[in-house]
């Protein structure tokens, strides 16, 4: 299903320009907006509903502490600092490009032929079409605890530390929604891939909730360095209360942390790019 005109993230849109290309997600947004306000007490009670599953991430952490004053040789204070970290990034990713999970169903269905047909880029259809914004209290939740976080545990304040702060969630929100893409990316070729992306996304933000010095030598190896989960709050973490990493690496590594969502979303977009050619419709 060849289409002509300019390159957006491997695909192509003909007609228009940016501006109006602009205009037409907005217009996606805002159908949304009103759709979800005209039963606003629904939307209401999906915003309160939803908040749930972050507070239980958060929750979860406290009931592991009553246990024992240290995990992993780290304290209450400094895991809940990982642990907003990482439901602070992972919200905003799932806020933004979460509902790319869908793509599955246009694929078995056959609705991704429709939005291949329009003059707009597939992902951008997908991300724009069903913005959950049922999830905004997460977003404003992760974001209050990684606020306390910062504020209960003693950090050294340097102006590194201050751009870092600022950063590391949106290098962890980059990280996640690049994860997203890439597991959403396997409908391509396996329509029933969900499961497997659920290990790579919720698994991925459990892991991260934690200081990855619980974990088996093996399986951290295998998550935190070699799929770099461990650089999406754990090193940052470190970076931001002035601690050395017991398992060796460098004081530096948490500052440069943020830049993992790099790689991650290169990654990504040469899998969506792959998977948008290799698609031939469901009528092929």
């Amino acid at each position: 299903m060849a289409e002509t005109g300019e390159t957006w993230a491997g695909e192509t849109w003909a007609g228009g320009t940016r501006a109006g290309a602009i205009r037409a997600y907005a217009a996606l947004v805002g159908g949304k907006w009103r759709s979800m306000l005209s039963y606003r007490a629904s939307f209401a009670a999906e915003l309160l509903s939803n908040v749930g599953a972050t507070v239980l991430d958060v929750t979860t952490v406290f009931v592991l502490f009553r246990a024992t004053a240290t995990v992993g040789g780290f304290t209450l204070a400094e895991a809940i600092l990982m642990t907003g970290l990482t439901a602070f990034g992972f919200v905003l990713a799932d806020l933004t490009v979460g509902n790319i999970d869908d793509l599955k169903r246009y694929v078995r269905t056959g609705q991704l032929d429709t939005m291949l047909t329009r003059p707009l880029p597939v992902l951008p259809q997908l991300v724009f079409t069903d913005l959950p914004l049922r999830k905004l209290l997460r977003l404003v939740f992760g974001a209050a605890v990684y606020g306390v976080a910062l504020a209960v545990n003693d950090v050294p304040w340097t102006a590194g530390r201050v751009l870092l702060a600022a950063v590391a969630p949106l290098g962890a929100g980059l990280f996640f929604g690049a994860i997203f893409v890439l597991t959403a990316s396997f409908a391509f070729w396996w329509v029933e891939s969900g499961e497997i992306g659920n290990g790579f996304t919720y698994g991925g933000r459990d892991f991260t909730s934690y200081p990855i010095t619980v974990y088996a030598h093996w399986f951290r190896d295998l998550f935190a360095y070699a799929l770099g989960f461990g650089f999406v709050s754990y090193q940052p973490a470190l970076a931001l209360l002035g601690r050395a990493d017991p398992l060796g690496l460098p004081a530096w590594a948490g500052f440069v942390a943020p830049l993992v969502a790099l790689p991650a979303v290169a990654v990504a977009t040469l899998a969506w790019r792959t998977g948008i050619r290799h698609y031939r419709s469901t009528g092929s």
